[in-house]
């Protein structure tokens, strides 16, 4: 096995930015930083459970403590071998938090850690980008990247234990949104390229496809299906929409699209269904979708500036939005020494709205993965 690089940090930002770290001389990457990283006593200092944020411009991912919203450990994959240019991308959690997955974009791996961030597997796969857990088999389901022109068409789907691959073909280009149903069943891919959902069987692969009528292209960015398994909703980067599908049948029904604003990202449903809450990527904006009626409403402030993954804890107390930052909207702090500015992580009391901690990240904050039920 090989053991990651591990860095302990404690930083966490109030929504007014005011810094919380003393001053060392270099960054985890060895490189100048004008405000450094301070170290935990261990680097198992935090209990946890994690939210886990994919550092895409930083080749890292950061590790933050759910309940103190402190970074907890940076993990350098440059250091692990895999480049300054692995781009990690998404992070999928075990429900009880004993392992996680992290894709590679340009490293072509999917790479498995274990509760102590320690990598016990990998496996190649041509420009991953979404990932998915499958509820009660030991699979896990692999998208491919945003950044890939022309990738397979095909899916991939990994046995967690062994960590052998096996892909399915969708017959659309560009297989990017991903998701699995609550009770296992099915498996959704999106196309970036065509206005197609693809419905796959999640045992035997075998893949029909939905043709969504529409004067444009919606570029299908990523899907979330409701806890009881009876709707699937789209983000769509180029139509600005949520697109709301009916999936009791055996293929998904379109029964609404919503105006949310430019280019809304990664979705995610409240524990209880009744709010989907995503980054407006662009328009500085967090939307929250009440399921009630598809009303609309949004959160701006400190910290919310090209928001890309998000997750809310299982408890659906806390919601936890990644950001790129890459257009400085937020005038960070931190420097971690890479000409990419620095990223944030944004943490939201559900119930109030208020942005209750800006924790400065890393570069290019993506994917966010956290276990559903942690112990």
């Amino acid at each position: 096995m090989t053991k990651s690089l591990i860095v302990g940090l404690a930083l966490s930002l109030a929504p007014s930015g005011s810094a919380g770290c003393a001053s060392a001389p270099v960054d985890n990457h060895g490189r100048e930083a004008p405000l450094a990283m301070p170290a935990l006593p261990s680097a198992t200092a935090a209990a946890g459970p994690f939210v886990y944020i994919a550092n895409q411009e930083a080749a890292s991912v950061s590790v933050i403590d759910m309940s103190t919203h402190m970074i907890s450990q940076i993990i350098d994959l440059e250091a692990m071998g895999f480049g300054s240019n692995a781009k990690p991308h998404d992070i999928a959690v075990e429900p009880d938090g004993s392992f996680w997955y992290v894709s590679l974009i340009a490293a072509n791996r999917v790479l498995k850690f274990d509760r102590d961030n320690e990598m016990v597997a990998n496996v190649e796969f041509e420009r991953p980008g979404l990932l998915a857990l499958h509820p009660t088999e030991d699979w896990l389901f692999v998208g491919r990247s945003m950044a890939a022109v022309n990738p397979p068409q095909r899916i991939g789907r990994i046995d967690r234990s062994t960590m052998k691959m096996e892909e399915f073909d969708v017959y659309v280009p560009r297989p990017h949104a991903l998701e699995v149903s609550p009770n296992g069943s099915t498996v959704y891919v999106g196309s970036l390229a065509e206005n197609t959902i693809v419905v796959v069987d999640a045992e035997s692969g075998e893949a029909d496809l939905l043709r969504l009528e529409a004067i444009q292209p919606h570029v299908l960015v990523q899907f979330a299906i409701s806890p009881d398994g009876s709707t699937l909703v789209a983000t769509g980067e180029l139509s600005a929409s949520l697109l709301v599908f009916d999936i009791t049948g055996d293929m998904p029904r379109l029964v609404d699209e919503i105006d949310v604003g430019a280019r809304p990202w990664h979705p995610t449903y409240t524990p209880d269904g009744g709010e989907v809450w995503f980054g407006t990527l662009g328009t500085d904006a967090v939307a929250v979708v009440s399921t009630s009626d598809w009303s609309v409403s949004y959160i701006t402030g400190d910290g919310v500036a090209e928001p890309h993954g998000s997750g809310i804890s299982p408890d659906g107390r806390y919601v936890f939005v990644s950001n790129r930052n890459t257009n400085e909207a937020f005038h960070a702090e931190r420097d971690f020494g890479f000409e990419t500015p620095t990223a944030t992580l944004v943490v939201i009391d559900a119930s109030s709205r208020e942005i209750v901690a800006v924790v400065e990240i890393p570069p290019y904050g993506a994917g966010v993965g956290l276990a559903s039920r942690p112990r």
